[in-house]
């Protein structure tokens, strides 16, 4: 363990963006240390599928030197799209024909291919950050619930939603945007749930509604991942006993009545444990004032609604913070004025859309909003 040891790059949190800046320095012969709460790197589960975008999180992994690999991760097929009414009428059917620019990989394949590409000694596994101050001169001290500690020249929150980096930064705090989802899975789809794996064809699936949405995405191996979405209160969910995952998944399925019995299914029949997740948001604006040896990255500067574009913004802006150290070298000030100068207008950009998003999938024109854009974003392609 550390013992107030030193390291000139302090990363807090091994998730993707982390992970790609930790990888592009360390192509360009510059050493970071990352320090991960977590355990091990199979700790929990690592989420579902990501679609990574030709714009943004495969440049940060041609930066990282991973474009092979990440192509020989991709699920063949996943990009296929569909958008159904309550009733599962097909309002809109996109296969994938292997020619978008948004192809699909497991979180967890992708996670791995980036720890694999670090020297071992890298991350700090089951080092969860306690305490962050500053001692002057762009210098930091971290504490750690295990009781070690550690100074260091930059300090980089990728930390994601909570971070316990921004408040040294930032008095923003994430606020609820009135909607959560609840997250399970079915699986061996196609023999035990043939009806469902039917609804949701072989890549993404939205059945939405205003307020509310059954989503689900068809993963490797017979695999079906679903994302329920309910506009509600936050306290709404109080009342639901998550611990007794039936009666929390039957009393979720209360609010999808008359809906098709396939859709409901991919609720009722869920095979694991129901985890709820309360959407939160920073301001689209979000930023803060240079201080000196320090800065954040993905989620911890700008969480947004998903949109698809979480990942994608935390690795590419891995790779440009390592690109802007690896510019200036010996003027690590000027590097991080120059990432940030670059991170906050793009932030804002996709967090302005990002809001734009969950109003097409779950505003009062639902789901016909989401399927004229599909159309439209078709038509401009």
């Amino acid at each position: 363990m550390f013992q107030t040891n030193h390291t000139p790059i302090a990363i807090i949190g091994a998730g993707l963006g982390g992970l790609t800046l930790a990888r592009v320095l360390h192509v360009h012969g510059i050493a970071a240390t990352i320090f991960e709460a977590e355990t091990s790197p199979n700790a929990r589960g690592q989420g579902g599928m990501l679609d990574i975008h030709e714009y943004n999180g495969q440049i940060a992994l041609k930066e990282a030197g991973l474009y092979d690999r990440f192509l020989e991760i991709i699920n063949a097929g996943a990009q296929a799209s569909r958008i159904l009414d309550k009733y599962s009428n097909v309002l809109l059917d996109e296969p994938d024909e292997g020619t978008g620019g948004r192809p699909e990989v497991l979180r967890g394949d992708l996670r791995r291919i980036l720890l694999n590409s670090l020297p071992a000694d890298t991350i700090c596994w089951g080092y969860k950050i306690k305490e962050a101050s500053s001692l002057g001169e762009g210098k930091h001290l971290l504490t750690f619930a295990n009781g070690s500690s550690v100074t260091t020249d930059l300090l980089v929150g990728a930390d994601g939603a909570w971070s316990k980096v921004r408040p040294l930064l930032s008095q923003a705090k994430p606020e609820y945007v009135g909607t959560s989802f609840i997250e399970t899975f079915l699986h061996d789809c196609d023999t035990r749930h043939k009806a469902s794996a039917e609804a949701v064809g072989g890549g993404a699936m939205y059945a939405l509604s205003p307020g509310k949405g059954i989503s689900a995405h068809r993963e490797p191996n017979q695999v079906l991942h679903t994302y329920v979405q309910l506009t509600k209160p936050k306290d709404w969910f109080d009342n639901i006993d998550f611990s007794n995952p039936k009666n929390a998944l039957d009393y979720i399925a209360k609010e999808f009545d008359g809906w098709a019995p396939e859709l409901i299914a991919l609720i009722t029949e869920g095979e694991t444990n129901p985890v709820l997740r309360p959407i939160h948001t920073l301001p689209a604006e979000h930023r803060w004032d240079r201080i000196p040896g320090i800065t954040l990255l993905g989620d911890a500067a700008h969480l947004m609604p998903p949109s698809g574009e979480g990942a994608n913004l935390a690795m590419f802006d891995g790779a440009e913070l390592a690109k802007a150290i690896v510019s200036h070298p010996g003027d690590l000030e000027a590097a991080l004025s120059f990432y940030e100068t670059q991170l906050f207008p793009r932030s804002s950009v996709e967090a302005v859309e990002s809001e734009g998003v969950l109003e097409l999938c779950l505003g009062a024109n639902s789901p016909q909003s989401l399927v004229d854009f599909f159309n439209s974003v078709k038509t401009i392609n």
